[in-house]
Order: C-alpha cells, then sequence, then structure tokens
C-alpha cells in the first residue's frame, strides 16, 4: 500500500493481497482522519459482503472467491466513540458480467485497488439506533 496526500485528498494504491478494510484504517489512523468519503475501484480475488436484516438485527453474509472487476467501493469514515468507523459498500463483477454487492466486510485485492478519499473538516460521531441496531450519524 502506498498513498499520496493532497490538502484534503488523499489518493492511495492497495496492492496484491493486501486487504481493504485494513489499509484503510492504516491511513486514516495514520492522517488523523475523523470524517471522509471514500470510492474506489480494482479487482478482487475474495470478498465478503453483507445484507443487513431489520428484523434479525444482524448481518446475513456471503463470500465470494475467484477473479473480480471492483465496479465501486463507496462509504464513509466517520467516529464511534471517539474512534475510526468505517462504512463500506462494494460492487464488483465476475467475468460473465454478473454483478455482486453489498456492505463490504472485507476485500483482498488480486491486482490493485485505487482508492480516493476526501477529507471533510470535522467529525460527525454515530450511535446506535435501537429500532434497527445499526450506528447511525448523530447530529447534535
Amino acid at each position: 500500500m502506498d498513498y499520496k496526500r493532497f490538502d484534503d485528498k488523499i489518493i492511495a494504491r492497495i496492492d496484491r493481497t493486501e486487504e481493504v478494510h485494513e489499509k484503510l484504517k492504516e491511513i486514516a489512523l495514520k492522517e488523523n482522519i475523523k470524517l471522509a468519503s471514500v470510492y474506489g475501484l480494482g479487482a478482487t480475488d475474495d470478498f465478503t459482503i453483507g445484507l443487513f436484516s431489520v428484523a434479525n438485527k444482524d448481518y446475513k453474509e456471503k463470500t465470494f472467491t475467484g477473479e473480480f472487476e471492483i465496479l465501486s467501493i463507496i462509504g464513509s469514515i466517520s467516529t464511534l466513540d471517539g474512534k475510526y468507523y468505517p462504512h463500506l459498500h462494494i460492487s464488483a463483477s465476475d467475468g460473465e458480467g454478473k454483478v455482486f454487492g453489498g456492505h463490504m466486510k472485507k476485500a483482498r485485492i488480486s491486482v490493485t485497488c485505487e482508492l480516493t478519499i476526501n477529507i471533510i473538516d470535522g467529525v460527525v460521531e454515530r450511535q446506535k439506533d435501537p429500532e434497527t441496531g445499526i450506528n447511525i450519524y448523530k447530529f447534535d
């Protein structure tokens, strides 16, 4: 992984065999990012998505292995109890053009991944929503 910062933007490259969440967290902690939007693309050979069930208040997970193009990683960085909190979604296509996507639990890079991180000057905390069970933005 390598990256370069340009004022409030970071352009990052995540390399083969590296996991996206791990490297994004490494960048965010090193750069003291409390709030940002994130988007990217690349290729993966092992990724897990989740679909949140409001009724059960948990995620149904599905893992995919093989050759996949990452069409989109999109999401945000915020904080929960003052600590780093990512929220990312992924869509990826197989060799037949079938697209799979959802809440990104993990994604191991098979070729490369290019991320853009748009840092926002501020902090937005999250809090657990008792009705749904997810961590939502909290505005004072």
